[in-house]
């Protein structure tokens, strides 16, 4: 990439936020951080932030973490190397007590502020603070270009959303020349939902992407303000010139199973929403170096099949099968996630006697459900959410959303019907 203008990539260093306890997103959060849920079969949710920053030639990155974060600082240890001749890397900053301080970080904005000793130990003019759980492709270059030609001291990425979508995001109004007058965070109230100007059929929403001045941002977090959207934002429009960037592409917040569920499934379409196939935007991750899936006497619709598979004799429709997943003879997937293994598993390594090895036994049914990692389901299982509610716990299985969740290394044993 070319970088035009006054701005150059040493002037910006990127900051990911490693995301709080997931709660809407259990139990695929319930061992790990919402930034390390599996994505489209080989990928985590953190590579979408970390690839769109290498993309746009931005390659000094810190990612704050701090619930349950030993698979995502694992995988960003294998994932992202930089070589040693380049300024770049990949730093994560985890949550930590000091003399100072003993509290964990409270919010976005806390987050943020724990850390700017080390943010700040290196040089720069701009922090673009990113979310680690959004499913996007952007430039982040457009951004910033335009944070430094309308000398702007804080820029506010934006999508548009409908009225009746307004209650889940930060809306704002939009005045001359791109400058924020308003700002509510979730509104309610049906007159701040109303239309804008300059945005006839959809309100202006926070994606929780921010640029910053360097100077604006320390003395912004010089109180003790917890979050960016609800209150240093606000804050800051009665005082800063805080600005809108308009990003008109595809967007989702992973926030909730659905959200997750569909995301995924969208990606099985002919033209999907997110391009995973942008040779000029490539998405990075770990390279594992797995064999070809092998693919035997089985019908596949709309799927997509990760590295290292073996399908044989299996049906499987507008579904997502993960890295080293095994599906046997007579076996049906319908509309499911199968996240697939961190390993291959043999007879020699059963959790218990008589338990399957990791995957899909024979003759099976699957249908609306994400199989987490590892997961040992047997010989004859059938798993739908028809006919039950939306929301159950069982014994070994979830229910959110209408969709049955089966957990990380969860055994299901053969003929199970759930």
């Amino acid at each position: 990439m070319v970088w035009t203008g006054s701005l150059r990539p040493h002037d910006v260093l990127a900051v990911i936020m490693g995301g709080g306890a997931g709660t809407r997103l259990f139990p695929l959060t319930k061992d790990r951080a919402k930034p390390a849920v599996p994505l489209a079969g080989k990928y985590r949710l953190v590579d979408i932030p970390i690839s769109n920053c290498i993309n746009s030639d931005l390659r000094r990155i810190f990612l704050l973490t701090q619930f349950n974060s030993g698979s995502l600082h694992r995988h960003i240890q294998e994932s992202f190397r930089f070589d040693t001749f380049s300024p770049g890397f990949v730093e994560i900053l985890a949550a930590e007590q000091r003399i100072d301080r003993t509290d964990w970080y409270q919010g976005t904005a806390d987050a943020v502020r724990q850390n700017l000793l080390h943010i700040n130990s290196y040089q720069h003019r701009l922090v673009l603070i990113l979310s680690g759980d959004q499913l996007y492709q952007m430039n982040y270059h457009a951004i910033l270009e335009q944070h430094a030609t309308s000398r702007a001291e804080v820029t506010v990425a934006t999508t548009p959303v409908r009225a009746d979508q307004a209650h889940a995001f930060g809306i704002m109004e939009v005045g001359e020349g791109g400058r924020i007058t308003h700002f509510v965070e979730k509104p309610t109230d049906p007159a701040v939902q109303a239309r804008l100007p300059g945005y006839p059929n959809e309100l202006p929403a926070s994606m929780g992407i921010y640029v910053f001045d360097r100077a604006v941002l320390a003395d912004a977090l010089a109180g003790d303000e917890v979050d960016f959207g609800k209150h240093v934002i606000p804050r800051l429009i009665e005082s800063r010139r805080v600005h809108a960037y308009r990003f008109d592409g595809y967007w989702e917040d992973i926030g909730t199973i659905r959200a997750f569920f569909e995301a995924n499934l969208d990606l099985c379409e002919p033209l999907p929403q997110f391009n995973f196939y942008d040779a000029s935007a490539p998405i990075y991750t770990h390279a594992r170096y797995l064999p070809a899936t092998k693919i035997i006497k089985s019908h596949i619709e709309r799927s997509i099949l990760a590295d290292g598979c073996v399908i044989n004799d299996a049906r499987i429709e507008r579904s997502v099968v993960g890295v080293r997943s095994r599906i046997q003879a007579g076996t049906t997937v319908r509309e499911s996630l199968v996240m697939g293994a961190d390993f291959y598993d043999s007879p020699d390594r059963l959790p218990v006697p008589g338990a399957p090895i990791i995957g899909i036994g024979h003759g099976s049914y699957i249908e609306r459900t994400i199989v987490d990692k590892n997961a040992r389901i047997g010989d004859g299982v059938r798993i739908s959410p028809e006919g039950k509610p939306a929301f159950l716990d069982g014994a070994n299985f979830y229910i959110r959303d209408g969709i049955v969740i089966i957990p990380k290394n969860s055994v299901i044993m053969s003929g199970a019907v759930i």
